[in-house]
């Protein structure tokens, strides 16, 4: 009786086995499904978020704040296809691209979320224990041979799975801080469509892009399950970059906007950079405004050097600059920053908190500069 069993007991094992490495699966751009889990990129028990085999984790040197969320980044490259160094230009990326973001928090309890300052994004490796944590959503960014598309996935309450919401979602949280205090914000996933408030840089032809997985970005270590390696040459030892200068070492990489290590500028740009660039850069958004704040960008009157604000109102808080030299009381780019009104509040979209540390750090940029106007 035993022997008869092993057959169907080894089917069942192999067929578990076969559920949990399926191939990523790649829909057409007018066709998509409305479960996350039939991409075959993430899968979840409710207890445990996997992975798929095919897919990379990454990071990135200074990410974009979004509440306080941690995020775990992940990219599906199809076989044969690798992503093409471009110098001074965004990573090339091939059709069949899927990129995805999960955010998520760490809980509390059942009911609150926990508010962790240092660790904006985490390395989670290619599983994450749901006991510790509550998905949100989760964002993908995929390359059709038209362009890219994007799409919000929200995860029910059972964690087993996200659902397509074209039209975004908003949820009420509450988040316990380290000493103790609470408070209760909205957290809002945004439509198809405002991805493109982000993901469109340059505003006159509105097309999408990454705007996180850069060359600068990528070159930092991660902890994968097989040890620690740099990004750009994990990627390299797996087929998936090319034309890539042999020297490493060449290549730029962005600071870390926490890192007290690194001076008080490269920080200050880096965070600047991720969080307001790709609107306020000369091709993007906010290109009316005069305000460019991309990395490469020169410090000058663009840059918010004693630049008057091109509309005055509640916006500018009657404060005279974008950036007033060691005056970071006076500077509209710190006002908007520290504000959580929707009207005022900068970047537009992505946060209803204030990033505290990140305003710090700016404050104490401009504190420190030289100068006057």
């Amino acid at each position: 009786m035993w022997l008869r069993k092993v057959p169907l007991l080894l089917l069942l094992l192999l067929s578990g086995c076969g559920q949990q490495s399926a191939p990523v699966r790649v829909f057409a751009a007018d066709s998509f499904p409305e479960h996350l889990s039939d991409w075959n990129l993430l899968r979840s028990d409710g207890r445990q978020l996997r992975l798929g085999s095919d897919v990379i984790p990454y990071d990135l040197n200074t990410p974009l704040f979004t509440d306080y969320a941690l995020k775990l980044r992940a990219v599906y490259l199809p076989a044969g296809k690798p992503v093409t160094y471009r110098e001074g230009q965004a990573l090339d990326f091939p059709v069949g691209t899927v990129i995805s973001k999960t955010f998520y928090y760490a809980v509390q309890d059942s009911s609150r979320v926990l508010k962790d300052a240092a660790a904006v994004s985490v390395d989670a490796r290619r599983s994450l224990s749901l006991s510790d944590y509550r998905l949100l959503e989760t964002r993908l960014l995929i390359r059709y041979d038209t362009g890219w598309r994007a799409l919000p996935y929200v995860w029910n309450d059972a964690q087993t799975d996200a659902s397509l919401e074209i039209a975004g979602a908003l949820s009420q949280l509450e988040m316990a801080d380290l000493d103790g205090s609470l408070q209760v914000f909205n957290y809002i996933i945004p439509d198809a469509n405002q991805c493109a408030g982000c993901h469109a840089p340059n505003h006159s032809d509105k097309e999408l892009s990454p705007i996180g997985p850069r060359v600068d970005q990528l070159n930092k270590f991660y902890n994968y399950d097989d040890g620690v390696d740099n990004q750009l040459s994990h990627w390299l030892k797996l087929g998936k970059l090319d034309r890539v200068p042999a020297d490493l070492s060449l290549l730029p990489r962005r600071a870390d906007w926490s890192d007290a290590a690194v001076s008080l500028e490269r920080r200050a740009r880096a965070y600047l950079d991720a969080n307001c660039a790709h609107c306020h850069n000369p091709k993007g958004a906010a290109d009316t405004s005069g305000l460019h704040l991309n990395i490469d960008a020169r410090m000058d009157r663009n840059f918010g050097i004693c630049k008057p604000p091109v509309a005055a109102g509640r916006g500018s808080g009657d404060r005279p600059y974008d950036i007033f030299p060691g005056r970071p009381d006076s500077s509209i780019l710190l006002f908007r920053m520290q504000h959580s009104d929707p009207a005022i509040a900068m970047p537009e979209l992505g946060r209803s908190l204030n990033h505290a540390e990140g305003a710090a750090l700016i404050e104490e940029w401009i504190a420190n500069m030289s100068g006057s106007c």
